[in-house]
């Protein structure tokens, strides 16, 4: 069996040219420059580490506590509409499924 714990692995240094010993992962360092052996890698994983971080995304009828009483009562009514539309759609998928026997 191959051990990928070890450092048996090497890659060639984008910066400086030279052989290191790579673990395969993308926080690897060049033993001669201490470069990243893989940007791209350690770009990506920067990359999602900041998605990560970013807040989701508010829902569409999300009610907020200073929103006004008008506002507020639309939103409610968006969510009834919702709710109303998913239970149609859950209604159809039962008939159709029972009907398919």
């Amino acid at each position: 069996m191959t051990d990928t714990s070890s450092s048996s692995f090497t890659k060639k240094c984008p910066h400086c040219q030279e052989w290191s010993a790579w673990n395969q992962r993308p926080n690897d360092r060049c033993e001669h420059c201490g470069e990243f052996l893989d940007p791209r890698a350690q770009k990506r994983l920067e990359e999602q580490q900041q998605k990560a971080k970013q807040p989701d995304q508010p829902t569409f009828f999300e009610i907020q506590p200073d929103d006004n009483v008008v506002v507020r009562f639309f939103k409610r009514m968006g969510r009834v509409g919702q709710v109303v539309f998913g239970a149609i759609l859950a209604f159809f998928i039962a008939v159709v499924t029972f009907a398919a026997g």
